[in-house]
């Protein structure tokens, strides 16, 4: 069962205010690149690594039709899709390939920006050895000139989204994990989100999709589409965010995407969720799974943003690694215009 709370019910009197004004872009605002790292672990992929270098070739030969692509690889790959414009390449070591969790998490403070380096463990120490993949987020900050902090919060990126507009979304399963932050409050983790991301308000959302050892990231679940609505991949979890209202004091648009299809490797479920798209600059990358649903999804989507290019991307290999596209993915924003004559927050 799904359960959604509002931060704002907290007592305000326990809410410190931010020391910097600092804003999570919502990922549909215009991008300077999208980072990618080489799939390379073998233990994700023991039989399938080829088939799983094929679809991200593909998923980088669409990016970079929208805007520059950086990959990173421990090794230089042999690849037509790095030879594209648009693409360049990065030798960085890592352990894994999700990007999106080992990353920087971009933030704007006034009109500059400022790369986050969460602590990384792996997802609760899940997959060791993680030390190449805790350095990542700072090699991708200096690689794009931008300076870098650290909250001191284990977190990964897919574990939240956010509106832009001051609204988060979470689950309590992965914030408060005791292998992650432990002895944590749901009250203190608020807070940081409010100090580092800009959250004015956060939805707390209960949920789990099968075959997702990260103990509950809401990119496999549930992602916004445009302030005041949501996509909704998970049943159950959309319930629960209807009637929700976020930091303006909209009530949420829960639009449901088609249940995730059933796919498993050798007996186990996988992680398949039509929700773990990527916004890109006129394109949205949409996971295909070889399943019924994989056009109902990518409709749906259309509907949603009616303004880009709405891509279905074969994703059943990398699925093999417990994760997809928005996995994959690290959005750089796209500097903004400075103000002159004023301050700016």
């Amino acid at each position: 069962m799904a359960t959604s709370r509002d931060a704002t019910a907290a007592d305000p009197q326990v809410r410190a205010p931010r020391p910097a004004a600092l804003r999570l872009p919502a990922e549909w605002e215009p991008h300077a690149a999208t980072w990618l790292c080489w799939p390379h672990n073998r233990e994700n992929w023991p039989d399938d690594l080829a088939e799983a270098e094929a679809e991200f070739e593909a998923l980088v030969a669409a990016l970079a039709s929208s805007e520059p692509v950086h990959v990173l690889a421990n090794a230089p790959p042999t690849s037509t899709a790095l030879s594209r414009a648009n693409v360049s390449l990065h030798i960085v070591a890592s352990d894994d390939a999700w990007l999106r969790d080992t990353g920087p998490t971009f933030v704007w403070r006034g009109g500059d920006l400022v790369a986050l380096d969460w602590t990384f463990n792996a997802w609760g120490g899940l997959y060791p050895p993680w030390d190449r993949d805790a350095e990542v987020a700072a090699r991708v900050a200096a690689l794009a000139g931008v300076p870098v902090e650290r909250p001191g919060l284990v977190l990964e990126g897919g574990a939240f989204d956010g509106d832009g507009e001051g609204t988060l979304v979470c689950t309590e399963s992965v914030a408060l994990d005791a292998a992650r932050n432990p002895g944590r409050r749901l009250d203190e983790i608020e807070r940081e989100f409010e100090r580092w991301l800009g959250a004015e308000r956060v939805l707390w959302v209960e949920g789990e999709l099968a075959g997702d050892t990260t103990a509950g990231h809401v990119d496999n679940m549930v992602r916004f589409t445009s302030p005041g609505r949501v996509a909704c991949g998970l049943p159950g979890v959309g319930e629960a965010l209807r009637g929700a209202k976020d930091a303006r004091g909209r009530a949420l648009q829960v639009v449901d995407l088609p249940p995730p299809p059933r796919v498993e490797r050798a007996g186990h479920p996988l992680p398949a969720s039509y929700a773990n798209f990527y916004v890109a600059n006129d394109l949205v990358a949409v996971p295909r799974y070889g399943a019924p649903d994989d056009e109902a999804a990518i409709e749906v989507l259309r509907d949603l943003f009616p303004e880009r290019r709405v891509v279905g991307l074969d994703c059943r290999a990398l699925l093999g690694g417990l994760g997809s596209i928005h996995c994959l993915t690290q959005p750089q924003p796209r500097p903004q215009p400075r103000r002159t004559g004023g301050t700016s927050r």
